[in-house]
């Protein structure tokens, strides 16, 4: 008796279909979609960041008072100081005076409305409001107090030397002047924060432009 074998169609084994699947060609598609999303979130953060990190370093946007080239935020150090304030406050590591305690004015153009530079020369002068005592100082376009081969970047009411009618005059420059002088920078914009302490009357609430000191530019170019 003859026995023909049998075929039979078994499959075949996972190791065989997995290889025979992996071979066949892996196909992409390129999503736009994806890609301007990541690139919508990334200008969003880099906007965001830029605009805080300039809000920082300027000036208060809201709250500001201006007194001829001067300008004040009165409520910088007080309670009711926005949160735009107490973030530059904190970011540049300043104390403001307090309400009571006094006013800081701060002048980055002369009376003309030009911006302040070092390559001019300036007279500030002669009056100012009643306090008990008051300081004028000089920063750089950085905010910071300026390399002087004079040592002085500031002046105060006790050491300002005035003349026989008790008016001063300061004169500022690159180059040595006779009396109340203080050095410029070598270069580049500058500014002026005049801080007033134990203020008459309502801490300067009433102040007007001729009751702070002019800032004359005089001319530019040595």
């Amino acid at each position: 008796m003859n026995v023909q074998p049998v075929l039979t169609k078994t499959p075949a084994p996972a190791f065989v279909r997995a290889s025979s699947i992996s071979s066949l060609p892996v196909t992409s598609r390129f999503n736009p979609t994806v890609l301007l999303i990541i690139y919508a979130l990334l200008l969003a953060l880099a906007l965001g960041l830029g605009s805080a990190y300039l809000a920082l370093k300027g000036d208060p946007p809201f709250g500001g008072v201006r007194i001829g080239p001067w300008q004040t935020w009165p409520k910088l150090g007080s309670p009711e100081a926005d949160p735009y304030m107490r973030a530059i406050v904190a970011y540049g590591g300043d104390v403001p005076l307090a309400t009571g305690e006094g006013l800081a004015v701060t002048a980055r153009t002369d009376n003309e409305g030009r911006e302040l530079d070092s390559g001019c020369s300036y007279r500030i002068g002669a009056v100012m409001p009643a306090a008990r005592i008051w300081t004028l100082t000089l920063y750089d376009r950085d905010g910071r107090l300026p390399a002087s081969g004079s040592a002085r970047s500031s002046f105060t009411s006790s050491e300002i030397v005035r003349n026989t009618d008790n008016l001063f005059f300061l004169n500022l420059s690159r180059d040595l002047s006779a009396g109340n002088w203080l050095q410029l920078p070598p270069s580049g914009s500058f500014s002026l924060v005049l801080r007033l302490y134990d203020m008459a009357g309502a801490g300067g609430a009433n102040l007007k432009a001729e009751d702070l000191p002019t800032i004359e530019r005089l001319g530019c170019g040595s």
